[in-house]
């Protein structure tokens, strides 16, 4: 079965995205629907999410853009999640992992550890779970990608990011393992479908620009460039993106 918008460079591709309804999920979305995927957001926030959908379809005439609530903490309820798009659909070709969440500490000695519990939860236990539950589907398809957006900090912690720097690089490490299974399902031809980290230092939009006009935002990412970076991995060989750090800022 093939769901195009139109004849974009991911006409008929389908594509889940965790954490839809933040600011990246808004743009991911609309950037998406805009290439021509069908696209289907998850978010924890059923109203935030019900926005971000209505937001991509209206600025893409005819594009499918679907919101599905779903706990990405439950095992279950993610694994329900993918059989149910590619039945829905007939193949999953993405997923982006969008979830986010911080906390930090004034100091590295002030750190507290309910902080590593909460962020555990966000930054961890959803990528093993959508990770977990799509693997299978975007091993079958033909240009598969699960695509995590990672900080620098993961590389370079700093005193008062203990929690979120060790949260974040055990999310890399994690995917950098299903990279690996894509690398030995692929066998001699190579991978076929690909585990990729998109590096951003921190992520900026124009509701945060409007907060601080006098901010720089150094080093950050706009949502809307982070967005053109996810859409633009599919246009790249799986075998060149399957394992790497694509850094969006420089690396530290």
């Amino acid at each position: 079965m093939s769901h195009g918008n139109g004849n974009g460079p991911l006409s008929g591709a389908v594509i889940a995205v965790a954490g839809a309804g933040g600011p990246a999920g808004r743009a991911t979305l609309a950037r998406l629907a805009d290439a021509g995927a069908t696209v289907i957001g998850s978010d924890n926030d059923p109203e935030r999410l019900a926005e971000a959908v209505d937001a991509a379809r209206y600025g893409h005439g005819g594009a499918t853009v679907i919101g599905d609530t779903v706990d990405l903490l439950d095992l279950q309820s993610t694994r329900d999640w993918a059989t149910r798009v590619e039945k829905d659909f007939g193949h999953v070709d993405g997923l982006v992992h969008l979830v986010g969440g911080w906390r930090g500490s004034e100091t590295f000695t002030r750190t507290s550890l309910d902080d590593w519990d909460f962020l555990e939860l966000l930054l961890i236990r959803t990528v093993q779970n959508t990770s977990l539950a799509f693997h299978e589907a975007l091993q079958r398809s033909d240009r598969g990608r699960y695509l995590l957006i990672s900080a620098a900090g993961a590389s370079k912690p700093t005193a008062g990011n203990a929690a979120y720097s060790a949260a974040k690089a055990a999310a890399e490490a994690w995917t950098l393992a299903m990279a690996d299974y894509f690398r030995k399902a692929g066998g001699e031809q190579g991978a076929t479908s690909a585990a990729a980290i998109l590096v951003v230092k921190a992520l900026v939009h124009d509701a945060m620009r409007a907060e601080r006009p006098n901010a720089k935002f150094a080093g950050f990412t706009d949502v809307e460039d982070l967005a053109e970076a996810i859409a633009g991995v599919w246009s790249q060989p799986a075998g060149e993106v399957n394992g790497n750090r694509l850094w969006l800022t420089e690396k530290p």
